[in-house]
């Protein structure tokens, strides 16, 4: 069955760092788009960044631009999310997901992680 497990969350000063992975089993993920998706209490989940399979099509929410980085290593079946300058609004719990590079952008996918949670707090 499809499995995405996430890790690298934590807690961080506003203008950290953080590198959050996937490790993507189950099926080919050499194959699949792929994305990474957020929730803030109180809110509801939103895109943060989709990457196509072959890592030629790549789209950010505007609130990340210029900060965060996707991308993927497909020998490996993992997925990267490097999010640099974070800032407080960053608090979430991170999903990475499996979906189509269209569904993505749109805000849908067909597989979520458990989530790793990222704070940034001073």
């Amino acid at each position: 069955q499809v499995q995405l497990v996430e890790s690298g969350g934590g807690l961080v000063q506003p203008g950290g760092s953080l590198r959050l992975s996937c490790a993507a089993s189950g099926f080919r993920f050499g194959h699949y788009d792929m994305g990474w998706f957020r929730q803030a209490p109180g809110s509801e989940r939103e895109r943060v960044a989709c990457i196509d399979w072959s890592m030629k099509q790549i789209n950010y929410t505007d609130s990340v631009k210029g900060r965060f980085t996707i991308s993927r290593d497909n020998d490996e079946n993992s997925l990267y999310l490097q999010m640099n300058s974070l800032k407080p609004e960053d608090t979430a719990m991170y999903y990475c997901v499996r979906s189509s590079y269209v569904n993505c952008v749109g805000g849908e996918y067909d597989y979520l992680g458990q989530g790793t949670q990222v704070g940034v707090s001073s």
